[in-house]
């Protein structure tokens, strides 16, 4: 039976050449995008086709495990969770026995990474469907174990915390480095709400955060409402130039000064550090704090200013 998925605005990245005598040649760079075009078009028969392709001119290699685990996220977004999960497991097993083979580190390439972080957030998803929470959680546990030194610790870290931080102490936030006032220490700010807005400099959606989060600080003021900005170097700057650690915190301060002017006094934590213990995976990710410092909320994604309101409100009557 065909699975329907919704439109997720992916562009057609790939063309599917034909050689002479009528030998299908699909270049590698191409089969991630072409996968993802085909189940943008609810075409899930011809996405697997795709892959069947590949697989018999390429064999197994890390651009087709990205590609499948696009199946599992694709099966997933469609509530078809013995499918996702099939997805997310062979994506596993085959990414994780790459990396026994080759014996090479999980970041020495782009693909593997993402397949493999894909995996996990979708086993864990299919077990909270199926109402096997703790399976998850200790899923999450064993994998941040496993690959908590490499690039998939925020994405792994984001999903435990979405099971399992809200009611717990707030992470301590590392403040050596930053922008803006100096931040103060979370625990000196019990008995106040807090909101940790986690953006990017490049990160689009951030910019379309700030006038909810200025409206907000602005309205929930006589509530003591803190709003501290925790953000990080990613390596590069406009366009996506590699850019060295001086050169990119300047491109940030000049981000802030053109897009967050209504937040220009909020203390901007600048670490790595702080995006893993909070898995920051996504951006914006907002996480509100109630008087007692503990997690009233974390979500991943940006919020409209009724939700977050919402959110805000909760905490502050607790």
């Amino acid at each position: 039976m065909p699975f329907r998925m919704g439109k997720w605005g992916l562009v057609f990245a790939g063309i599917l050449l034909w050689a002479p005598m009528y030998v299908p040649v699909l270049a590698q760079a191409d089969l991630v995008g072409e996968v993802r075009a085909q189940l943008a078009q609810n075409s899930f028969s011809a996405a697997e086709s795709e892959l069947r392709t590949y697989k018999a001119l390429h064999g197994v290699t890390p651009e087709y495990l990205e590609a499948l685990s696009w199946m599992a996220r694709g099966a997933a977004s469609t509530k078809h969770w013995d499918q996702a999960a099939a997805y997310a497991r062979e994506t596993r097993s085959l990414s994780e026995q790459q990396l026994a083979m080759t014996k090479r580190e999980l970041d020495a390439e782009p693909h593997l990474p993402i397949a493999l972080g894909a995996a996990y957030e979708v086993l864990a998803q299919g077990m909270v469907e199926k109402e096997q929470h703790a399976q998850a959680v200790s899923l999450l546990r064993a994998a941040l174990l496993r690959y908590g030194n490499t690039s998939i610790r925020a994405r792994l870290q984001k999903n435990l915390n979405l099971l399992a931080l809200v009611g717990q102490p707030a992470p301590p936030l590392q403040t050596t480095h930053y922008l803006g006032p100096k931040p103060p220490v979370l625990a000196s700010l019990k008995g106040s709400p807090v909101l940790l807005f986690f953006w990017a400099h490049w990160c689009v959606d951030c910019k379309a955060e700030v006038p909810v989060i200025a409206r907000l600080r602005q309205e929930f003021a006589p509530e003591g409402l803190v709003v501290i900005g925790p953000t990080q170097l990613y390596g590069y700057a406009a366009q996506g130039a590699d850019t060295a650690p001086e050169q990119e915190r300047a491109y940030i301060e000049s981000v802030r000064a053109r897009y967050y002017g209504r937040l220009q006094d909020m203390p901007v934590p600048l670490s790595k550090q702080n995006f893993n213990a909070y898995g920051a995976s996504t951006t914006p990710t907002l996480v509100v704090l109630n008087r007692a410092g503990q997690v009233a909320m974390y979500h991943p994604g940006a919020l409209s200013y009724d939700e977050l309101r919402s959110a805000l409100q909760k905490a502050v009557a607790r």
